[in-house]
């Protein structure tokens, strides 16, 4: 199987503007995520989807590759998809990497990677939720699985419900899965949808992957049990800078 890692990269962020450029001590957010993923070992390619002239100079000033694309995206996926369209090359899966986790771990990649092998259509990331905090916090998706590790709802609600128990005591209850926004597509699978419509269940809680599954799309899931740390707001920023910190020291 040929795979390739792709790196969205957009200039604007609400929170953060210029987020990939950010400088996280002597290197900027996107670089640290590039040459993270390049030691993914089942990777073919690395390369940067971006819409912003400054990230794409950047990337290639330290020896990485980017691909421009359109400014008006609506979603990473649908900006790996004109990134390969643009790298024209064949391969058989596409990876999207989060641009704003300059920490990912290579083996994450590598991981998601082992279950890529023809049939597979989509995948992702889960983990295995930590304490009620975590299950509360709508920022966190849950997912549900069937018995073959796939995924059969996203929520920002705790899913599923517990009856007869109070929600605080769920999670010793029930195992409870979050989200880690890792996506896997079959090239082919990837092509098609990005032209499907914006479904209700997609618009209602504001996640794309749902109009994959109402379109009848298999998205397998694969339990990792590192964490993921991505930059959103400047206390995220902090917090890195001082694992970065720590891990020098």
């Amino acid at each position: 199987m040929k795979i390739i890692g792709i790196i969205p990269a957009r200039y604007a962020s609400t929170r953060l503007p210029g987020k990939p450029l950010i400088d996280i001590l002597g290197k900027t957010m996107v670089q640290r995520v590039y040459e993270q993923a390049a030691k993914a070992k089942n990777l073919a390619d690395v390369y940067v989807a971006t819409d912003d002239e400054r990230i794409y100079d950047h990337v290639q000033s330290f020896g990485g590759k980017a691909v421009m694309t359109a400014q008006e995206h609506p979603s990473g996926t649908d900006r790996c998809r004109e990134a390969v369209q643009t790298i024209n090359t064949d391969c058989d899966y596409i990876i999207n990497i989060q641009g704003d986790e300059p920490l990912i771990d290579p083996q994450q990649i590598d991981l998601i990677t082992t279950i890529l092998n023809g049939t597979t259509e989509l995948a992702t990331l889960i983990k295995t939720a930590a304490n009620y905090d975590e299950l509360a916090n709508t920022g966190e998706v849950k997912v549900t699985l069937n018995t073959n590790n796939e995924a059969l709802y996203f929520s920002r609600s705790i899913i599923p419900f517990v009856k007869g128990t109070i929600q605080k005591n769920w999670i010793m209850q029930h195992t409870y899965f979050l989200h880690v926004g890792m996506y896997a597509y079959r090239t082919d699978v990837l092509d098609t949808i990005t032209k499907l419509p914006v479904s209700s269940l997609e618009k209602s809680e504001s996640l794309e992957q749902l109009r994959w599954l109402e379109n009848g799309y298999k998205i397998k899931c694969v339990m990792t049990d590192i964490e993921a740390q991505c930059v959103d707001t400047q206390t995220d920023l902090e917090k890195v800078i001082a694992i970065l910190k720590e891990r020098e020291a």
